[in-house]
């Protein structure tokens, strides 16, 4: 997953009481707005100049390819700031979170089908396994009140597996579910690269938990695996 760890502190937020408005963006709009989410992604980061078109490239890269996957979402958060010529308000971005519904018929996301027990595996065959792949907040939403509801990142992530269950809802064939009657619950996943202790360590913080598979022998495989799985949800 892409969640941004700076190594010096970046622009802070506005104050958890002001709130942020989050709402979904097409792939038209993602395409008129890359240039902003590139900005963020980079101002996020930190560093040095060199460091910030660099950052901002390979995110943008990351992106481009990923904006194409069947089922792609991709929220942003916007604050309101003064500051037009005729004394109203305009919208800057917050942050954003991205993912889509992992495929069952096709190779699996990343080797996700190493990490994980058979019956999450099983989630994918009726689209109720979705990988949330980025998250983009500042420093302040990594750094301060973590574990409380309203914490940008939760809310970031806690909407993108609503919408996705709200999807499915709207092509349920009544099956049970947690909250919706007729759907299926929606779990969360993401893989972490092993050595990216700051970024395992934000996602618990917001919720997230390790999972290891059932199969005899792969805890001793995942000791060398290249990544860490971890899960959200029910």
């Amino acid at each position: 997953m892409t969640v941004n760890v700076p190594g010096r502190r970046g622009p802070q937020g506005p104050s958890p009481l002001e709130g942020e408005r989050i709402r979904p963006l097409s792939r038209w709009q993602i395409e008129d707005r890359l240039a902003e989410l590139g900005d963020l992604y980079a101002q996020t980061a930190g560093g040095d100049s060199r460091a910030w078109n660099h950052e901002r490239e390979l995110f943008l890269r990351r992106l481009a390819g990923e904006v194409q996957r069947p089922g792609f979402a991709l929220l942003v958060a916007e604050r309101s700031v003064p500051g037009t010529p005729a004394g109203g308000e305009s919208a800057v971005l917050a942050g954003c979170a991205y993912g889509f519904p992992v495929r069952a018929d096709g190779p699996w996301w990343r080797g996700l089908d190493g990490y994980l027990p058979r019956d999450v595996l099983g989630l994918a065959v009726s689209g109720r396994l979705f990988a949330i792949s980025g998250l983009v907040v500042h420093s302040r939403v990594r750094t301060h009140h973590q574990g409380r509801d309203w914490n940008l990142a939760r809310r970031l992530q806690r909407r993108l597996l609503a919408d996705h269950m709200a999807g499915l809802a709207d092509r349920a064939d009544g099956t049970d579910v947690v909250g919706v009657p007729g759907v299926p619950g929606v779990l969360g996943v993401t893989l972490v690269e092993r050595e990216d202790a700051m970024t395992l360590r934000a996602l618990r913080s917001w919720g997230w938990r390790s999972v290891a598979p059932d199969a005899s022998g792969a805890h001793d495989m995942l000791r060398y695996a290249p990544c860490h799985a971890l899960v959200l949800g029910p």
